[in-house]
């Protein structure tokens, strides 16, 4: 039942990915027929999606394509859909891509982690989930959560309240994710005491952060003075995880996003990771990646259009004046 899914949405989704392959299933006996390469590769898919399901992984047709893409990349599902981060409130955060896998792997090795990517990706929210663990194994003794406080698009200055209840908005993100991971109680105990704190990036100046996981999120909307402000921030056994979307930075004209120039900086630095998700990484809904794709498309399009290399296009000179507008 685990491996065929509620009403055989697992063993329909297979169907799907292979439909030069005829599927049989009677008892506990699956047959397959079909072109000998392609029947193996779907005997090596059952195979991992029951180990999958024996590490208490539920099975879903979302889960079954992404296995499938797995196979495609010549790597073994059970090794990234049944890898645990963190189990929290009677459910367990996993990776559910390649790149996922190797992000979290990423912030498990290095000390300075960039989780880079557009919307929907699990950047922050597989940071979160490893600092929480880390938190709990006792490997840092606190959690620091900072966002730089830019408005997307709007203005939010005028509105009221005190300084605090303006930024909040800001950070109700990480207060989402956080809710996510920890009892409903633990959180105001926890921030109370400083064990969890979560606070905008202007706040970081002239700090030393030790034996913290600290995490700084939509980097992209860092200036690079601001970048280079947070990085310098680092302690003794601290890790750090920065997470951005480049495709959306909603720095006020035309200043210069830091994650973009830190990439230029630090690139190949040991002890720095850097790691590049796409739509492929996409976990929310299936519609959010094609939304991606087709953003990243246009954009594309666009800049093939302004490129000064391209030969422009012949135009018409109007005429000066009514004469030579009339002249045969």
């Amino acid at each position: 039942m685990s491996v065929l899914g509620v009403r055989d949405e697992v063993l329909r989704a297979v169907e799907r990915g292979f439909p030069d392959v005829d599927i049989y299933v009677r008892g506990t006996t699956v047959t397959a027929s079909g072109p000998q390469e392609r029947v193996e590769t779907v005997i090596v898919l059952l195979s991992e999606l029951v180990d999958v399901a024996r590490a208490g992984t539920p099975l879903t047709a979302d889960a079954v394509e992404r296995a499938i893409g797995l196979l495609d990349g010549q790597v073994r599902p059970t090794e990234v859909l049944a890898d645990d981060v963190l189990t929290a409130r009677g459910r367990t955060i996993r990776p559910k891509s390649l790149g996922q896998k190797a992000y979290t792997d990423a912030i498990e090795r290095s000390t300075i982690t960039f989780g880079i990517g557009p919307a929907g990706t699990g950047k922050t929210y597989l940071a979160m989930a490893k600092a929480v663990d880390a938190l709990a194994r006792r490997r840092v003794s606190r959690i620091i959560l900072t966002r730089p406080a830019v408005e997307a698009g709007e203005n939010l200055g005028f509105l009221p309240g005190s300084l605090t209840d303006k930024i909040d908005p800001y950070l109700r993100p990480l207060y989402d994710a956080l809710h996510d991971m920890l009892e409903p109680d633990a959180l105001p105990r926890l921030m109370a005491a400083g064990t969890i704190e979560v606070a905008p990036l202007a706040y970081m100046r002239g700090r030393t952060l030790n034996d913290a996981f600290v995490i700084l999120d939509e980097a992209q909307n860092t200036t690079p003075e601001q970048m280079k402000m947070f990085l310098t921030r680092l302690g003794f056994g601290s890790t750090m995880v920065v997470t951005g979307d480049v495709s959306q930075i909603d720095l006020p004209g035309s200043r210069t996003s830091g994650l973009l120039v830190v990439r230029r900086v630090l690139q190949g630095v040991e002890g720095v990771e850097f790691c590049e998700l796409g739509a492929a990484d996409v976990v929310r809904h299936r519609l959010v990646g094609r939304i991606i794709e087709a953003y990243s498309r246009y954009e594309a399009d666009r800049a093939a259009e302004s490129d000064p290399e391209r030969p422009p296009r012949a135009r018409r000179r109007p005429p000066s004046d009514h004469r030579e507008r009339n002249r045969p």
